[in-house]
């Protein structure tokens, strides 16, 4: 029997609407504002945390083998048919933009839409019903 924390993964799901929602607005909006830009860095880093989170308690709690980076939690879940192969490419560009994010800070461009601002407003809960589903069929 697996235990796995589904009131951590629930809780972590339970934000992507909100979080989809701005992100929509954050493109459709769009004018390189500096206020939109330091927007749009919180609502990637949001989503990066959100995927790794729910990633990483799946892992744990269905006995996965161990991670060993971000991207690695993405292959692992996509792997397992968490989600699609074409839902994890989209999750492996956006994990992979955490070290800019957060550790490259400075340099990142605040004046310029992140294409995948766009792209996670649309993936984001499409992640969210996969991560459902498959909790639905394995527990």
């Amino acid at each position: 029997m697996y235990y796995v924390n589904e009131e951590q993964i629930k809780v972590r799901l339970a934000t992507i609407p909100e979080l989809a929602a701005a992100m929509q607005r954050i493109a459709a909006e769009w004018d390189g504002d500096v206020l939109q830009g330091l927007a749009q860095e919180r609502a990637l880093h949001q989503a990066i945390e959100i995927v790794t989170d729910v990633g990483s308690y799946l892992i744990d709690g269905f006995l996965m083998r161990d991670a060993s980076s971000y991207e690695d939690i993405i292959a692992i879940t996509g792997a397992e048919g968490v989600f699609s192969s074409d839902l994890a490419e989209t999750l492996t560009e956006l994990v992979r933009l955490r070290k800019p994010l957060v550790q490259e800070y400075y340099s990142w461009d605040r004046g310029r839409l992140h294409p995948l601002t766009e792209i996670m407003a649309e993936r984001l809960p499409k992640f969210k019903d996969a991560v459902e589903a498959y909790l639905a069929q394995e527990l």
